[in-house]
């Protein structure tokens, strides 16, 4: 069995980070979500993987409808995150960031789907990190 938890300390909340994260990202798309990353050098103490998720007011106006869609997304993020730190170098930091890109609520086995492919999609170009290093 993987580790399925998703601790406070794998949650990007820094501020610094987070405007690192999307000053000079690189994002893909599997609609209804897009991912920001960005590959850094890992500082001591820091966590190998920090994930932000953002489901904007804009495209859902109650709470109870983004806290559902945010959910789903950690839920999923959860049973795949083993694949981003299986391939991650252990000299690296990942910082992800999920933005939800629709308007219309999107079954939980359909959300999952989207974010295995953009976690192993990620996965890959890291696996392409790590053998550059060596």
């Amino acid at each position: 069995m993987g580790n399925y938890h998703f601790p406070k300390r794998e949650r990007l909340v820094s501020q610094k980070l987070i405007d690192l994260l999307f000053g000079g990202s690189r994002s893909l798309v599997a609609f209804p979500l897009r991912v920001v990353y960005y590959n850094k050098e890992r500082a001591c103490g820091d966590e190998p993987v920090q994930l932000l998720i953002s489901v904007p007011k804009k495209r859902f106006r109650h709470a109870v409808d983004r806290n559902r869609v945010k959910r789903q997304i950690r839920e999923a993020y959860r049973h795949h995150k083993a694949i981003l730190y299986q391939a991650l170098p252990d000299d690296q930091q990942l910082l992800l960031s999920f933005v939800w890109l629709s308007d219309k609520h999107s079954p939980t086995a359909e959300v999952e789907q989207r974010v295995a492919l953009l976690v192993r999609r990620i996965a890959e170009k890291m696996v392409g990190v790590k053998d550059n290093k060596q």
